[in-house]
């Protein structure tokens, strides 16, 4: 298998923890859009889909598949989203794509976050990876400056905007060894919307593609119900 044939059977697998009747959450991704292709042949076994981001809302839409206004929907089972970094503990860089914020907001919402990747984003330590982290207009300098006091070196991401209206520095030369300390301390700097850390809120299931299929990992406390009939 390629890299994106092991980024469709991580997808394809993904489709098991949709729940029939149930509202889903969708994340954004070259990852995800294998998912989103393989969930419009079942799009009559859900009311609707929350999605993270504008991109992700337009793909679905030209399938066909309802998206939901989160504020009308509040809390559902189940959430599909990538990672740009996971580790042992499924804790996650993501932000690549420029949604972090939605994407983290969506995931605070699930039940249940279920991770797709291929295997070369399995990684011992998060860091290698630039951090995304996103921005208020007005406060990029100085964010920058108290990102440089922790050991990184931020980059803004050029003729870029999110689809929040801010600006998203990448944060280089990392080496995040208590992910979720680090959350804690990027998120609380003045101007910081939020970092591309997912540690608090990490995945519950991880779905691996790799040359040999799929590998599936989950987390000590997690159970969803899978319909093997979507396969």
């Amino acid at each position: 298998m390629n890299q994106n044939d092991m980024k469709k059977a991580a997808a394809l697998e993904a489709l098991k923890y949709v729940q029939k009747n149930a509202v889903l959450g969708v994340g954004t991704g070259s990852t995800i859009g294998y998912f989103i292709d393989a969930l419009a042949e079942v799009k009559e076994c859900i009311p609707g889909v929350v999605s993270s981001s504008e991109a992700t809302t337009r793909k679905l839409k030209t399938l066909g598949i309802p998206v939901l206004d989160l504020n009308d929907v509040g809390h559902f089972d189940v959430y599909v989203d990538g990672a740009d970094e996971i580790n042992d503990s499924m804790q996650m860089i993501k932000g690549g794509g420029g949604a972090l914020t939605r994407e983290k907001i969506a995931a605070a919402c699930a039940n249940t976050f279920v991770c797709v990747v291929d295997r070369t984003k399995q990684v011992n330590m998060l860091g290698t990876f630039p951090l995304p982290v996103e921005v208020i207009p007005m406060a990029v300098s100085y964010v920058a400056d108290e990102l440089r006091k922790i050991g990184g070196n931020p980059r803004l991401r050029s003729v870029y905007t999110t689809d929040n209206g801010n600006m998203i520095l990448d944060v280089h030369g990392l080496k995040i060894l208590d992910p979720t300390g680090m959350e804690e301390l990027i998120n609380n700097i003045p101007g910081v919307v939020t970092v591309g850390l997912f540690a608090r809120r990490g995945a519950d299931i991880l779905i691996v593609g790799d040359e040999d299929g799929v590998k599936i990992q989950r987390s000590a406390t997690v159970w969803v119900q899978q319909d093997d009939s979507r396969r």
